[in-house]
């Protein structure tokens, strides 16, 4: 296995994601932003934080999937999302859980970042997905 997804005693249990990743592989991957869009550009669930988290893990995972990985070699996760509120934490954790199986992602995830932004290049785009991964 290229990467190692863990959580140390000591750090704050339990969390969406593992606080570490161990990777021994040499050649990287890095999928830029995905969003809630078709290949054709049609828009996905607007307005539907859980919709879009979804689609824009579906997005990333055929991303993974172009240059020969998947998310289990995924060593970071960061997602930016638009105006971000505590309160829309159990949206998004809807959005990650309900496409998890299908796109092979781990849970709970490799290392991730949650960054709330004011806003992402289009208005109607609720959350950007990038991700970084290590393959042999």
């Amino acid at each position: 296995m290229t990467v190692r997804h863990f959580t140390p005693q000591g750090m704050l249990q339990p969390a969406p994601y593992h606080h570490v990743a161990v990777g021994t592989g040499t050649r990287h991957v890095h999928v830029s932003g995905q969003v809630a869009r078709l290949a054709d550009g049609t828009p996905v669930a607007p307005g539907d934080l859980a919709g879009q988290v979804a689609q824009a893990l579906r997005n990333t995972a055929v991303g993974l999937a172009g240059a020969g990985a998947s998310f289990t070699d995924v060593l970071r996760l960061t997602f930016y999302v638009t105006r971000w509120d505590a309160g829309l934490i159990g949206a998004f954790m809807t959005g990650v859980e309900a496409v998890a199986e299908e796109v092979g992602l781990p849970l709970p995830m490799p290392p991730a970042s949650l960054i709330g932004v004011e806003s992402l290049f289009e208005p109607d785009v609720l959350v950007e997905v990038e991700a970084t991964a290590l393959l042999d």
